[in-house]
């Protein structure tokens, strides 16, 4: 696929230790698109200078509301593949390329599938998307969608899913999903989920949100 039909959106949040780096990675595979979700050091800056595009939010928006802003951002430039990977160096962006080889396979979803968990909430979600779906990793920050699937759907999050209603959204609709293991680095800084109490809270949330929800 044209390096220039796949954007591959980065959501971050005082990053500016690792976002220059992972950006001059990426973009040998497709446009990098970095939400800036309201950072107070100079990861706007960086990711610029790095040559992304760049969205900033006025103030800390969360996670999901970042990735919402930067899947609008992908279409606009016209998009035809959206990836979403973190800004924190936990994906080696080199497996990009097997997720676009996937893409180019035939899958209208593809979903990374770390080799660890960190939270009891994420095995609890993994397994209960995996007995439905056939999911294993739903929280993965690393996905990659054709297009037509956001569409579908006609946004990424509705209801702070951590990054997770659109992939269940495409499982149930009966889209083409594959998946993709990798081994996990170690991240710099505060994790997405933020304490393990709030972050298994979250999970929980995301979970129960995600039983009900039709689509």
């Amino acid at each position: 696929m044209d390096r220039s039909k796949v954007g591959i959106v980065i959501p971050a949040l005082n990053e500016s230790a690792t976002i220059a780096s992972v950006i001059k990675a990426a973009a040998e595979y497709g446009v990098p698109i970095v939400v800036d979700d309201g950072s107070t050091d100079n990861t706007a800056e960086l990711a610029r200078q790095a040559g992304a595009t760049v969205v900033s939010h006025d103030k800390n928006c969360g996670y999901d509301m970042a990735l919402n802003t930067g899947f609008k951002k992908a279409v606009e430039l016209g998009s035809e593949v959206i990836i979403t990977l973190d800004a924190d160096g936990q994906h080696n962006p080199m497996l990009l390329q097997k997720f676009i080889e996937q893409i180019d396979a035939g899958a209208d979803v593809v979903i990374g599938v770390r080799n660890k968990r960190q939270r009891i909430a994420e095995s609890l979600f993994a397994w209960y998307t995996f007995r439905f779906w056939g999911i294993q990793d739903p929280l993965c920050g690393m996905k990659a969608y054709r297009t037509k699937v956001y569409k579908a759907l006609g946004h990424f999050d509705s209801y702070g899913s951590i990054g997770t209603e659109l992939a269940i959204f495409a499982a149930r609709k009966g889209y083409n999903l594959e998946q993709v293991p990798f081994d996990v680095s170690a991240r710099e800084g505060q994790s997405r989920f933020g304490s393990a109490l709030k972050g298994n809270y979250k999970i929980i949330r995301a979970m129960i949100f995600s039983m009900w929800r039709v689509n």
